[in-house]
């Protein structure tokens, strides 16, 4: 017994030095945007700040100077330990999950990017089982609408036009709408669209925002630019950690985490998006040289009905994952126009 107590006044006292304090869990935050990016500078950052003030320094993180694995293998390098956390475009892992695709369906976007990523999680929490094996999933986030770019002096005006380019675009839903329209696509993630781009394998690309053409020095290479009235095709990203690094923080630290993640987070990170697409448009737009065309009533409801084949189809296949996506899909869209300013 004298030695049990004498244990527990050794513990109090180690305790108590100045000297003394907890093991810390520090997480490796991999960021796959170039590294001057917003997204590696800010959106990053700022989440950790808030995770070291939320957990009082026992959790803290840090940024690699450059991406530890390219696009679509974010998800992969989480949960192989590789990186502890790491944001992940929802359009590479279509084969793991299905939720989040919701708003990625095509023209029924907002520009107000912070309440699709509201709405978003608040239809995660409501309608979405947990496809995310292997990994915590900690928040997620929709960015502004993309637009339709021409490469060459003739803008796109109509579905015609569309179908008669070599066009290069996000996978997902905006492949699957070129190709129903007779368009052969070249699909890949943002951050590789300079190298096809540039090189004018394509002769026109779609569904990036005025932000994306810009920060990926697109705009040497566009001539003009197509506006929907309604957003054509809205991104969206999953936060994830490590389910192992997840497990061994405290049950009161996770909580803190989570305080500053789910919708807190997205709403900041997309934030980022509609702050930049303003300033971006007025400098890639200022010397004349890319000019901005709003889309025809004709060319916008053609392809809107060609959408709605290809939502179907989202429908059906998050139904078959145990989903009830016409309940989700209908959630989110009603959210999105609730909250958008």
């Amino acid at each position: 017994m004298k030695s049990i107590i004498k244990f527990v006044l050794a513990i109090t006292l180690l305790m108590s030095m100045p000297s003394f304090s907890w093991a810390k869990t520090r997480l490796v935050v991999n960021c796959f945007w170039p590294p001057k990016h917003f997204m590696c500078r800010s959106i990053l950052p700022t989440w950790i700040k808030w995770v070291e003030e939320a957990t009082e320094g026992r959790v803290t993180g840090i940024i690699p100077p450059k991406s530890l694995a390219p696009p679509p293998e974010q998800w992969n390098s989480v949960v192989k330990g590789v990186a502890d956390v790491a944001p992940q475009f929802n359009g590479l892992v279509q084969n793991r999950i299905q939720g989040p695709l919701v708003a990625m369906n095509m023209f029924i976007g907002s520009d107000d990017a912070p309440a699709m990523s509201q709405a978003l999680w608040e239809t995660h929490l409501k309608y979405f089982p947990d496809e995310f094996q292997g990994v915590k999933y900690l928040s997620g986030w929709v960015i502004t609408p993309g637009l339709i770019w021409s490469q060459t002096d003739e803008p796109i005006l109509s579905v015609a036009e569309l179908a008669k380019r070599k066009i290069w675009t996000l996978p997902g839903p905006p492949a699957r709408l070129l190709k129903s329209i007779g368009s052969n696509p070249v699909a890949g993630p943002a951050v590789q669209a300079n190298e096809i781009i540039s090189r004018k394998v394509v002769d026109g690309f779609i569904v990036l925002s005025p932000n994306s053409v810009d920060v990926f020095q697109l705009a040497p290479y566009t001539k003009s630019g197509t506006v929907f009235k309604k957003g054509m095709y809205t991104t969206s990203f999953s936060l994830l950690m490590n389910e192992d690094k997840w497990n061994g923080i405290s049950k009161k630290d996770q909580e803190a985490i989570m305080a500053v993640s789910g919708s807190k987070f997205g709403r900041m990170a997309s934030q980022h998006w509609v702050d930049r697409d303003g300033g971006s448009l007025k400098k890639i737009t200022k010397d004349g040289k890319i000019k901005m065309y709003e889309a025809p009533a004709e060319f916008e409801n053609e392809l809107k009905k060609q959408a709605e084949k290809i939502t179907a189809g989202w429908i059906k296949k998050a139904g078959s994952k145990g989903i009830d996506s016409k309940a989700a899909l209908d959630f989110y869209i009603k959210r999105v126009n609730e909250l958008s300013k």
